[in-house]
């Protein structure tokens, strides 16, 4: 199950370089497409919470490091929920 990293673009135009255990995020996300704030932060849920389920069927416990990264989005987005045309661009994979 490879890892991988994810540089976002949040509305301040500041970065972040974001952690999945899985490869399945880039399933959610889209290289260069700006996401409204609200779906950006539903979509890194479901994969987030998705890529640490497959890590809880392969060794049997969840990834507390793809729920730290969720966590760190979900606390990073409330900055700019004032907003109501914020959105973060997920920039590239590696």
């Amino acid at each position: 199950m490879p890892e991988v990293r994810f540089e976002v673009r949040w509305p301040d135009d500041s970065t972040s370089l974001c952690y999945s255990p899985s490869s399945t995020i880039r399933d959610y996300f889209n290289p260069g497409q700006p996401y409204p704030l609200k779906d950006f932060v539903r979509l890194s849920q479901a994969a987030l919470n998705h890529a640490s389920d497959r890590v809880r069927l392969r060794y049997g416990y969840a990834c507390s490091s793809a729920a730290q990264q969720l966590s760190e989005i979900e606390r990073r987005a409330l900055a700019y929920a004032a907003s109501a045309d914020a959105t973060v661009t997920v920039l590239r994979f590696e």
